[in-house]
């Protein structure tokens, strides 16, 4: 078992990326940047300009603002400075009202809120600058959504992070030096007293997942797969749970639901997608309560642990990561050794790399259920003794060399990818809005 200090550390790592959310966090952290401007400008802002990141830009595009009935990052800046509180981090639109959302409806119809795409920022990038009267606050969030790294007031900086500290962030810079060996014994072995923290996710994330199967929101896709199943189109089985239950979550999250999240590095659907999926499989097979507990904080760990290597915003959609996770802990769930684990996280590396992120929006909940169905079933094969090997593309024989492989394809390979992306997804918009 690994030491007490070491499970610590871990733990609040764990806790540090696998927190509550409410709505997508693009536009949240947006809507975090324009509350910290409000919050030191003193008064609410008479006018808003926000430059963001090309990828904050792309996920703020179509995804439902909670409690709104729109979309878009200009309404979140709006809302952020008119009702929003910093101190709320990723649930800082928890208190939006209809007085609050009238305002700032009035705000963008009077041209006093602007969004703009800065090019040479860290891809997760977000500049607020409010202004009233001859006074003007500008905040920037940087690296992590709620990573505030400058406010200035009038010129003046009120508060500057140390860029040091960022590098904490980066694979083995946090003192940790964890492996996927390391991961799968500390959610194996560590006393389950310390790991049920977990299960909070476990009620927002089944809650929401309720709510679009039952609710008309985004696609339907969740909802969709329970129908089907119902009609004996498709089996009743481990796949079609676990993606029926994870993509009605997503559903309902980029539909606009106002029902919180946990998220998983940033991200709410990457927080569903390590949950839910677990949770399904679990259901099915009857699993006891402390193997979910082990099987959760696994899904979750690898999640994290992988993305340390892939980056906050990056062309690969999010989904590879969190259901790479969910595949490992549903091979956990079902029995399978650490050898077993290791070959889920190849097989899903050889499956489902490349999937594109073209920001967030309904057609997530499509990319959600793909992933978990992959996950459901690279798991399957795994504890077949069924594994890619280093004949399969960018699969090393190596776990660790693996994730290394996918992290290098996101954050290098596909930079280009990435830029055309965004441009599609600009010019669309420019040309919807001639």
């Amino acid at each position: 078992m690994l030491d007490r200090a070491l499970r610590r550390q871990i733990i609040e790592w764990i806790q540090r990326e696998v927190v509550p959310a409410l709505g997508c966090t693009e536009p949240v952290a947006v809507a975090l940047a324009t509350a910290k401007s409000k919050e030191e400008l003193g008064i609410v802002p008479q006018s808003i300009e926000v430059f963001v990141s090309g990828n904050i830009y792309k996920n703020g595009m179509g995804v439902g603002i909670p409690g709104t009935g729109m979309a878009g990052l200009d309404i979140a800046a709006g809302l952020g400075a008119l009702c929003g509180r910093s101190e709320d981090g990723l649930e800082v639109l928890k208190h939006v009202n209809t007085r609050a959302l009238n305002a700032a409806k009035k705000m963008m119809d009077d041209k006093k809120i602007k969004i703009r795409v800065k090019e040479g920022t860290d891809s997760l990038y977000v500049e607020s600058i409010a202004r009233a009267g001859k006074s003007i606050c500008r905040t920037i969030i940087s690296h992590r959504h709620t990573h505030i790294v400058l406010v200035e007031k009038n010129g003046k900086i009120l508060f500057q992070a140390d860029k040091a500290a960022e590098k904490k962030d980066q694979p083995h810079e946090n003192g940790l030096d964890l492996s996927v060996e390391k991961i799968i014994e500390f959610a194996d072995q560590s006393p389950i007293d310390e790991l049920t923290f977990i299960l909070e996710g476990v009620a927002l994330n089944s809650a929401i997942s309720q709510e679009g199967l039952t609710g008309k929101y985004g696609l339907k896709t969740g909802k969709t797969i329970r129908q089907s199943i119902k009609k004996k189109r498709i089996a009743d089985d481990l796949a079609s749970h676990a993606m029926s239950l994870t993509a009605a979550a997503s559903d309902a999250r980029m539909g606009g639901c106002s029902l919180p999240v946990m998220s998983n590095s940033g991200s709410g659907n990457q927080g569903i997608t390590t949950i839910m999926p677990v949770v399904a499989v679990a259901e099915k097979m009857n699993s006891d309560r402390e193997r979910l507990v082990r099987a959760l904080i696994l899904s979750n760990l690898i999640a994290i642990y992988i993305k340390q290597f892939v980056g906050q915003l990056t062309a690969l959609c999010g989904v590879l990561t969190a259901s790479t996770g969910a595949a490992c802990g549903v091979c956990y769930l079902l029995g399978g050794t650490a050898e077993q684990i290791g070959g889920t996280i190849k097989n899903m590396g050889a499956g489902i790399t490349g999937m594109i992120c073209d920001g967030a929006k309904p057609g997530c909940a499509l990319k959600v259920s793909s992933g978990v169905s992959t996950a459901v079933y690279c798991a399957l094969l795994a504890l077949e003794g069924h594994y890619a090997d280093a004949a399969d593309g960018i699969i090393s024989e190596d776990v660790e060399q693996t994730v290394r492989n996918i992290g290098e394809l996101a954050r290098k390979g596909m930079l280009e990818t990435d830029r055309h992306i965004i441009q599609t997804m600009i010019s669309d918009k420019e040309n919807r809005d001639a």
